[in-house]
């Protein structure tokens, strides 16, 4: 079994389209969408028909949250530019998105954040960024015996690590990337083989350049947009 598993698109369709060309040429039996799926400024309509055609969001992330005004204090400038750009119905259903959904028959766990909250990171104390020892993380997701592999988002850093026979990722992200990492999209592979899950990091370079002049030319927060997806200088 060989599952494809991407999230963080942030409204980057030209991230997105590099990354579902990566996927299609690795033919996994089945791709999922860790969430965070419009809320950017590198043509975020155009990002979600992608999405909304070839990988629909499987769990919601926390952008996706705010859009459903689940949080009416946070991001108003993206709102009020986003929300003309998308289908009127879209931050409903984003909102009615489960916070977990498990696969491959309970062994694949994903969630965008931790499995009770998008908003938290699985691999740090809650309120920063202090990694926590594996055996923490565990305990982050005892109500899910099941699983064998956990793979999260929310963070854009991949990161991977393991407690009593459970694999936890982070798969990055298809856009945004963290300051002072290279601006390639990611995405992550998952190969059952004999009974064990392996985990295969992808990087994508796509065209940033042009990413950046659409956000500069569009978005409300061009500029700063642009440094999100250029990434160190």
């Amino acid at each position: 079994m060989r599952l494809a598993v991407l999230g963080d698109v942030h409204g980057n369709a030209f991230a997105l389209e590099a990354v579902l060309a990566d996927v299609r040429s690795a033919a996994p039996d089945a791709l999922f969408n860790l969430g965070d799926t419009v809320w950017g400024g590198a043509d975020p309509a155009r990002a979600w028909a992608l999405q909304q055609e070839f990988a629909p969001p499987t769990v919601r992330g926390n952008t996706d949250e705010t859009l459903a005004v689940w949080h009416a204090d946070r991001g108003q400038v993206w709102q009020d530019w986003l929300r003309p750009l998308l289908p009127a119905e879209l931050p409903a259903r984003l909102g009615a998105l489960p916070t977990t959904a498990e696969v491959a028959g309970g062994e694949v766990l994903l969630a965008h954040g931790t499995p009770h909250s998008a908003w938290t990171a699985l691999f740090s104390a809650d309120g920063g960024g202090v990694p926590l020892p594996p055996r923490e993380i565990a305990q982050r997701v005892q109500g899910w015996p099941g699983a064998r592999v956990v793979v999260v988002g929310h963070t854009h850093t991949e990161q991977v690590a393991t407690h009593g026979g459970v694999t936890f990722v982070n798969a990055g992200s298809v856009s945004r990337q963290p300051r002072g990492t290279d601006p390639h999209a990611r995405w992550v592979l998952l190969e059952r083989r004999a009974g064990a899950w392996n985990v295969t990091f992808r990087r994508v370079p796509y065209d940033t350049a042009t990413a950046a002049c659409w956000a500069r030319q569009h978005c409300p927060l061009g500029e700063q947009e642009a440094a999100l997806l250029l990434g160190p200088p």
